[in-house]
């Protein structure tokens, strides 16, 4: 079923309904002890305006599936942070109207949504960037070259994260969720995060005091718009004297390309050596 304002005409001039029509329909989908999972239809770009809006006892006292990516984080972040709960970085309800190329999304989503919340996961073969909506039997993929494994090492610990720009909006309020002691830090940006954005970016969480908590870092495919290489990135992370004894695997199969993984904020992630397991 379908939030009752997800097909309100009336939008303002950023292009979503207002913040009362918004919260509303995230309270209706809570309070509905029918529904066993939300999941955004799209991202949204001010989705920080409702954060201060919503009702944390009653998403509380009705835990379920959220599950959504990019401009979400506001709403995982705050969620996370007001009750505890974990939520879930994955794909928008349209990502799963993919004709072509959503096998890989559609497996992870299943193996952590409706089986037993593990996942040992793997590259996948193919990946694109184009816009997959605007032709579905047009679609422009070419092979994954796998992880980059920036630095090797071990680590375990609580997932936290999500889109970088969106989680910093965040930072010193209420409404960003710690980084807790043995945390797995996950980010990913838009293809309007060149290299000197994305460093200064990562910078400022860096700069937070509870950073030191921070053992190994994830982070997603870069769009091709972004123009970010293996090579600057690996000089940017080195330059980071506190990034040098954490395990740092990049490249990975989430962000703003397809296909996506489904990955459990608040759940725990291994990094071993360039490999990454997650668990809810």
């Amino acid at each position: 079923m379908f939030a009752p304002n997800t097909t309100d005409d009336n939008w303002d001039y950023m292009g979503s309904s207002t913040v009362e029509k918004r919260v509303a329909d995230i309270h209706t989908a809570f309070a509905d002890k029918s529904i066993k999972a939300i999941m955004t239809i799209i991202g949204g770009f001010n989705s920080n305006q409702l954060v201060e809006h919503l009702d944390y006892e009653l998403i509380k006292n009705n835990p379920k599936i959220f599950c959504g990516f990019s401009d979400i984080t506001a709403l995982h972040c705050a969620i996370r942070a007001k009750t505890g709960l974990e939520t879930y970085y994955g794909p928008h309800f349209s990502s799963l109207g993919m004709k072509h190329g959503c096998d890989y999304t559609f497996s992870h989503f299943v193996k952590m949504l409706a089986t037993d919340g593990k996942d040992e996961v793997e590259p996948s073969e193919i990946w694109s960037d184009d816009l997959w909506f605007l032709d579905q039997e047009k679609r422009e993929f070419e092979a994954n070259e796998g992880y980059w494994n920036i630095h090797n090492g071990q680590a375990k610990g609580e997932i936290n994260g999500g889109n970088l720009g969106t989680f910093n909006l965040l930072l010193g309020t209420a409404y960003r969720p710690a980084f807790k002691s043995d945390t797995i830090l996950f980010i990913e940006d838009t293809e309007d995060c060149a290299l000197p954005i994305f460093e200064r970016n990562l910078q400022a969480l860096i700069t937070q005091p509870d950073f030191k908590n921070v053992k190994g870092l994830v982070i997603g495919r870069f769009q091709k718009g972004s123009k970010v290489t293996r090579e600057g990135l690996e000089y940017i992370l080195n330059s980071k004297p506190e990034l040098k004894d954490l395990p740092i695997l990049a490249n990975v199969d989430y962000g703003h390309s397809a296909p996506l993984l489904t990955i459990p904020l608040g759940g725990t992630a291994t990094l071993n050596n360039g490999k990454l397991t997650m668990e809810a």
